[in-house]
């Protein structure tokens, strides 16, 4: 084995859902080519993610990273929040 750490998956979300006790569920947005037509669509991913202190509410921009599985289908813990950029005016 390596000594190094493996390069762990980080992903930019929204939460969706904060109901759960110490998990929230984070929707992941990407853009998809369409194979035949080349034109690109949104694909919503939903994925559950650790959040330890329930600090994380419905509408923030966080990171998430994989890790190893926490539960059945939790195997993401929320890193930190996006700080917004400033709006253009």
């Amino acid at each position: 084995m390596n000594t190094e750490e493996k390069k762990k998956r980080k992903l930019k979300g929204t939460v969706v859902s904060d109901k759960m006790a110490k998990t929230v569920v984070v929707a992941v947005i990407r853009l998809k080519k369409h194979p035949k037509y080349k034109k690109y669509f949104k694909v919503t991913k939903k994925f559950k993610a650790h959040d330890e202190k329930n600090e994380y509410h419905i509408g923030d921009r966080v990171i998430i990273e994989e890790t190893r599985p926490l539960s059945k289908e939790k195997r993401w813990i929320v890193l930190s929040k996006v700080l917004s950029e400033a709006k253009k005016v």
